[in-house]
């Protein structure tokens, strides 16, 4: 069974080995940058954990912000975060090879719109590739355009949901 809950502090490497998996070398996030995400933002680190081993699965993790778009330095800069910004740039949906395909990334962003739906955000913005996007519209985001991001040398498509109507 699956479990979503905030991340520990001490947990920074392992969300970071999970990167590394899921992304290109130039895409990933550095454990640097991985535990300056976990330091500056742990309320907004969801993990999936399984509740039969204690492995984590997988994980969504944000800053929030009062800018409306995507840009690279959100990947890189934890202290970009504001705690009263209204809008989360989602940094990472990142889930293990071995648990793909059971609706781990589904929970981990229904459970994630609920939190921040509670804490009264406004949006949770993306970026993505092109083949991601039918993914993200089945959670419901819908496409911004072409993001102003090149992280890790590519163009990625921006999309967003409104949590508030």
């Amino acid at each position: 069974m699956t479990i979503c809950r905030h991340i520990k502090k001490d947990e920074a490497e392992k969300a970071a080995f999970i990167e590394a998996e899921c992304f290109p070398v130039a895409e990933a996030c550095t454990e640097k940058m991985m535990t300056e995400r976990v330091m500056a933002a742990p309320e907004l680190f969801l993990v999936a954990e399984d509740t039969e081993t204690g492995e984590i699965e997988g994980f969504l993790c944000g800053l929030s912000t009062r800018e409306e778009r995507f840009r690279d330095e959100f990947f890189s800069d934890a202290t970009l975060h504001d705690p009263e910004g209204e809008n989360v740039m989602l940094l990472g949906l990142d889930v293990l090879p071995a648990y793909r395909m059971r609706g781990i990334a589904r929970v981990l962003m229904e459970t994630y719109k609920a939190e921040r739906l509670a804490e009264g955000k406004k949006r949770l913005i993306l970026t993505c590739s092109e083949k991601k996007v039918p993914m993200y519209e089945k959670m419901g985001f819908h496409r911004e355009g072409t993001s102003a991001s090149l992280w890790g040398g590519v163009s990625w498509v921006e999309m967003a949901y409104d949590l508030k109507n």
